[in-house]
């Protein structure tokens, strides 16, 4: 590959894999399973080998994902506010190096017995559990304080939600140290799983997409009471050398064990590669047969002294990795196919399947994509199908088993009309998918936009699939303005709405009004306009009126706005229909000019692009959203524009290197800061955000709001 080639790539995998592992630990809304995650993972990681001129410590290679849920900056009083404390680990949590070849775990093996040649040492075989890390700190033998990963270096304090989990100790018993840590991971058992899931259903409320998410998605409950009703429980695994004295890592788990702590008795010590193999068969098959959710295995160098030896990368130690097992595969019987209609119009085809158990779930649909995915696997209605879930997110088939094909069956034709409306159906040239161009008369859209405009990221209104639906059908809402003009006596003649669930719907109305334009920007659901390039046209325009009468070449003046994006906008405003409902929205009081913005601090570093380079008193991330909440924006490499590199400790020798020859100037982080305001901004940019977001998302008035509703699973590294 040549240069400008790599620098491309390794930029376009950075971005993917930032993105992805934002959606997985702080949105709970993966996109992405953990097999494709890792292999971008592993393919950065040969590019940046290949190519060390492009080395960044803030590449994902080198930095842990953070499931940190409070704002960036943000002091402990606005913390406790929102939801969480962060506080510091003692010791750094790091991540695990994975693999899923079993190549690569006798190279891991060849590794270490040439390093530690002439030391006598053992490999320590362990479940990989899927669930969400936590690390645990006893003092005198009470549980004193538990902390999530977060980003490695501090976590969310849970410490009154974990105090509910039945299995943790509130208090040890024997010969335990003083002051010492425990890590490893909350789970939610498949019978526990099953009885929320069903229980939601029963509230109208989405159910949760697998075990895992609904165990993290439980530990950042706002109410420590919700999380005792949840089921959990935990398994510990590791303890952090320095935290204890012990000569090996088994030693210290079997003490763990006499002082009444969860942990697995499903650990073998093995000696060679030969037992190491055997160990991971055995439970590629028994897992299926485990009461809860496990991905993988984990060998780790048994003996402290060894490890000690072996060291670290910045991300993980050199003494343990992850083997992963492949995504579990089921056949069964494709019964029917539908054609749901999105909100953009696009049409997918959903595969309706005989169920089957897959990855602890009960699958009954997959989707097929469109319809050349359709033509790409030559699928038939009574077909057979391979059906996985990448990662163990969202269920997809692979294949078919043609030996159990019906003679004479024929490829299921893509419908030429909008199955909801009639309308015939069109296709870009650039485009994979059909889509159905009566934006403001097909039902399914409209239900759709409506569904959009209420959501968490939007206007976080309480209002859900069945509300959108009962709206819809009693003619209540075609627009979300509609939304607005519903009073508490037509509620109260629904069905199934109390006087108190009435309430709380108009109060979250009334609540939306204070969203920033921004979000209410991505409220409207312009098509391929986003939640991240909604801010920048909001931002970059100020107000209404003003992105309204904005031409296709103003438009792409916007960063990350190309054509296809800017033509959307102008086609949107240019609909009198549309207009209208911004009049309506406007006038119940909606924000449609950048008053009240979120995280604008101040202007000192307007119209300045600054690109930064090292490490800083705080995340990159953190130091990127501080110059654009004094309205700057963050560069990603050095040019003529660049007003100035701010250079933390050890910053990259060829951003310097530019820097010099293009006479831009390099400061630090102390002169950086003297160029803001003094106050509000060492706390960095905050962000309005409800006390109990957690518990927001697809939810009904009708019933009590339910606990996070959390998407599937990315898993980016096994934590330990």
């Amino acid at each position: 590959m040549q240069e400008q080639a790599a620098k491309i790539r390794i930029d376009e995998l950075r971005e993917i894999l930032r993105e992805n592992s934002r959606r997985y630990y702080v949105d709970n809304a993966p996109t992405m399973s953990d097999y494709e995650f890792d292999q971008l993972m592993h393919e950065l990681e040969r590019l940046e080998a290949e190519f060390p001129q492009f080395d960044s410590p803030d590449s994902p290679t080198r930095r842990v994902g953070s499931d940190l849920d409070t704002p960036v900056g943000a002091n402990a009083e606005s913390q406790a506010r929102q939801g969480f404390v962060q506080r510091p680990h003692r010791y750094p949590m790091l991540s695990l190096g994975n693999t899923y070849s079993i190549g690569e775990i006798e190279e891991f093996v060849a590794r270490a017995e040439k390093t530690l040649e002439g030391v006598r040492f053992s490999y320590s075989c362990e479940l990989k559990f899927d669930g969400t890390a936590i690390c645990l700190t006893y003092r005198n033998g009470r549980l004193a304080q538990a902390l999530t990963r977060g980003d490695g270096v501090q976590g969310d304090d849970v410490t009154e939600n974990v105090r509910r989990i039945a299995n943790i100790p509130q208090q040890l018993k024997g010969d335990y140290p003083p002051d010492f840590e425990i890590r490893g991971e909350i789970l939610m058992p498949y019978a526990a799983f099953d009885a929320l899931n069903r229980e939601r259903e029963a509230q109208e409320e989405a159910p949760f997409a697998n075990p895992r998410n609904a165990a993290a998605g439980s530990l950042k409950l706002i109410d420590p009471e919700e999380v005792a009703h949840r089921g959990l429980i935990c398994t510990l695994y590791h303890v952090p050398a320095e935290s204890v004295d012990f000569a090996s890592h088994s030693e210290a788990l079997d003490a763990a064990a006499r002082w009444g702590l969860p942990v697995s008795e499903e650990r073998r010590l093995c000696h060679d590669i030969g037992e190491i193999k055997a160990y991971i068969d055995h439970w590629d098959q028994a897992r299926k047969f485990l009461p809860y959710a496990t991905d993988g295995i984990v060998i780790k160098i048994n003996e402290l002294a060894a490890q000690r030896t072996l060291g670290y990368t910045a991300k993980s130690p050199r003494w343990a990795v992850a083997y992963k097992f492949k995504a579990e595969q089921a056949c069964t019987e494709l019964l029917s196919i539908d054609y749901q209609v999105g909100r953009t119009g696009a049409v997918t085809p959903v595969a309706n399947l005989a169920p089957v158990q897959l990855s602890g779930t009960l699958v009954k649909r997959a989707t097929l994509n469109n319809a050349d995915q359709m033509a790409l696997l030559d699928i038939r209605v009574g077909d057979w199908v391979y059906v996985e879930k990448g990662g163990e997110i969202i269920p997809k088939i692979t294949g078919i088993d043609p030996a159990h094909r019906t003679k004479g069956a024929k490829p299921p034709v893509f419908p030429s009309v909008c199955p909801d409306c009639g309308t015939p159906l069109v296709k870009a040239e650039a485009e994979a998918k059909w889509f159905c161009p009566n934006q403001d008369g097909c039902p399914m859209q409209i239900k759709g936009r409506l569904l959009h405009f209420v959501s968490r990221k939007a206007m976080d209104i309480l209002a859900g699939d069945m509300t959108v639906e009962q709206f819809f059908a009693t003619g209540l809402a075609r627009t979300p303005a509609d939304l607005y003009d519903i009073s508490k006596y037509q509620l109260l003649s629904l069905e199934g709405w109390q006087d108190k669930a009435a309430e709380r719907f108009l109060a979250s109305l009334e609540a939306s009004k204070q969203v920033p334009f921004e979000r209410v920007l991505f409220a409207l659901g312009i098509r391929y306009v986003g939640e991240t390039t909604a801010k920048g046209i909001a931002r970059h325009f100020g107000d209404i009126d003003t992105l309204a009468a904005a031409t296709q070449e103003q438009l792409l003046e916007i960063d990350d706005v190309g054509e296809v994006i800017a033509r959307s906008v102008v086609d949107f405003f240019a609909k009198p229909e549309h207009l209208e409902m911004i009049a309506r929205l406007r006038a119940a009081g909606l924000r449609f000019d950048g008053a009240g913005q979120e995280s604008a601090l101040s202007d000192a570093l307007a119209g300045k692009t600054i690109v930064i380079s090292g490490n800083f008193s705080i995340s990159r991330e953190r130091m990127k959203e501080l110059i654009t909440a004094h309205g700057g924006k963050a560069g990603s490499s050095v040019s003529g524009s660049t007003a100035f590199l701010l250079a933390g400790t050890k910053p990259g020798p060829e951003k310097l290197k530019k820097c010099e020859k293009l006479g831009i100037p390099v400061i630090s982080e102390d002169d950086f800061r003297a160029m803001l305001p003094e106050e509000p901004d060492r706390q960095g940019p905050s962000e309005a955000v409800h006390p109990d977001r957690v518990g927001r998302a697809k939810r009904s008035p009708i019933a009590e709001e339910g606990p996070l509703p959390v998407g599937s699973n990315i898993e980016e590294l096994t934590l330990f």
